[in-house]
């Protein structure tokens, strides 16, 4: 419900668009009566909402309540958590600063090594060959509309199943001896408190702990290096140990193992009985499991916000590059002109620093033919523009 009545308060301000996102959320910060606590109760509520149903499905894990007959309204609250997580993601491009475009790029190209379907699935997400106005549009559309009718429909789908095969109750199975009680007045009071405690948190960190946007999004910036929601963290520490050939194994079959897992877990764990310490190989299983999450989420912590990580020489050959308008000739990441070779991935295409300090100092040596003039650039010039070269290299996965 908070997650609702910001959400919409923040849509009457936002702009879909490349050109007037980043200044929206600019203007509800800091034109916008009271903007910045709303933004900020939207960005907490999201982590709110995560960490309630990640408690939520452990508790139902440990009381073993996804046992018979109730499976099904296990597998719903396992979908209901995925879409949770796909309203972070979704919203996580919408503010369209550095952060949110670099990180979404990467989850982009994770989606791009799924083996037969990825790349089709990537150019739907970003509907085109590239990151822009069509993914922003996209991504606003499914957050605001898709993903709150299917959030609706799975939580009336969940109340339903959960009227008709009752609550699960402690795992002794003694249900005889539990007394019954209508849900007003006890169980209003105490959901009424929690409310408000969870509501007095999520404003005191509106209100205490910020969180600054970033430079506006630059495609041509491939120096950036975005660091993750808290939630994802434990994710993104994981894909820095994964290279190679083996990088699908943490960009799609781990995940998909861990989903999967996850929601035909009641038909894995065949065991009758709920008493955890009679489960031990679902208690290790999940032990094992949070041991795992935590131990990257403690390993990348420090890093909660990204912050960028820019090589002086790199922001100077940048804006070398900007300053003699080689933007007219080449193209970066969709930026640009279209006269020379597409420099997006000049950095793996030719990855030897002297050719690009000869192909500067003399373009014709190097390449024959080439329309490409001579420049008056002094040797750390030739040094940091070469430097900003070798940095453009294909976004990694």
């Amino acid at each position: 419900l908070l997650q609702a009545i910001t959400g919409m308060f923040l849509a009457v301000y936002y702009a879909p668009t490349p050109d007037h996102a980043y200044d929206s959320i600019q203007f509800i910060e800091e034109q916008v009566t009271f903007g910045a606590f709303v933004r900020g109760l939207h960005h907490w509520g999201a982590s709110g909402m995560v960490v309630a149903i990640g408690l939520h499905m452990l508790q139902t894990f440990l009381y073993g309540a996804y046992k018979s007959p109730r499976e099904v309204m296990w597998m719903v609250g396992v979908v209901l958590f995925l879409i949770v997580m796909a309203f972070a993601f979704t919203g996580y491009l919408l503010p369209w600063d550095q952060t949110a475009y670099w990180a979404t790029q990467i989850g982009l190209n994770m989606v791009g090594t799924v083996p037969l379907v990825g790349e089709f699935l990537m150019r739907v997400m970003r509907g085109g060959e590239v990151l822009g106005a069509l993914t922003l549009s996209r991504f606003f559309a499914v957050h605001v509309l898709f993903l709150p009718a299917l959030l609706i429909a799975l939580i009336a789908a969940h109340l339903f199943i959960l009227r008709r095969v009752g609550p699960a109750g402690p795992w002794t199975d003694e249900r005889a001896s539990l007394g019954r009680e209508t849900f007003y007045p006890r169980q209003v009071y105490m959901d009424a408190v929690v409310m408000l405690a969870v509501f007095a948190t999520l404003s005191s960190l509106a209100l205490l702990v910020s969180f600054p946007l970033t430079d506006k999004a630059n495609p041509s910036d491939t120096s950036f290096v975005p660091v993750p929601e808290w939630y994802f963290l434990f994710y993104y520490e994981l894909l820095k140990y994964v290279h190679g050939p083996l990088e699908p194994l943490a960009t799609w079959v781990l995940p998909m193992v861990v989903i999967l897992g996850l929601l035909f877990w009641p038909f894995i764990d065949r065991n009758p009985v709920r008493n955890p310490i009679k489960r031990p190989a679902a208690l290790v299983s999940g032990l094992l499991f949070l041991l795992v999450v935590f131990s990257l989420l403690g390993l990348s912590i420090k890093n909660l916000y990204a912050v960028p990580r820019v090589d002086p020489a790199l922001a100077r050959g940048q804006a070398l590059y900007q300053q003699f308008g080689c933007v007219g000739c080449h193209r970066i990441h969709g930026e640009g002109g279209a006269v020379g070779p597409d420099l997006s991935s000049v950095g793996d295409v030719r990855p030897d620093r002297e050719w690009h300090l000869k192909h500067f100092r003399d373009p014709q040596s190097v390449s024959p033919g080439s329309f490409m003039p001579k420049f008056p650039l002094d040797e750390k010039q030739l040094n940091d523009l070469t430097s900003y070269m070798l940095s453009l290299k294909r976004t990694p996965s």
